[in-house]
């Protein structure tokens, strides 16, 4: 059975599926650490329908500090 090999969605090296792989699907902790950080910076973003987001964000109460 061959092991099943992905490319690092940061830099694209490939990377074996598997339990020796550690931060897969990226080929190292330094990937990991910079997509993490494009998700922080609202550079990576899931698509939703902002006027539904807007409606909805009224609808909590807000919290006193």
């Amino acid at each position: 059975m061959s092991t099943l090999t992905v490319d690092c969605p940061t830099c694209g090296a490939p990377v074996e599926w598997s339990e020796k792989s550690a931060n897969r699907p990226f080929c190292s902790d330094r990937c990991k650490l910079i997509d993490l950080g494009a998700w922080a910076a609202e550079e990576h973003a899931i698509p939703g329908n902002e006027l539904e987001d807007d409606l909805y964000s009224e609808d909590l109460n807000r919290r006193g500090h």
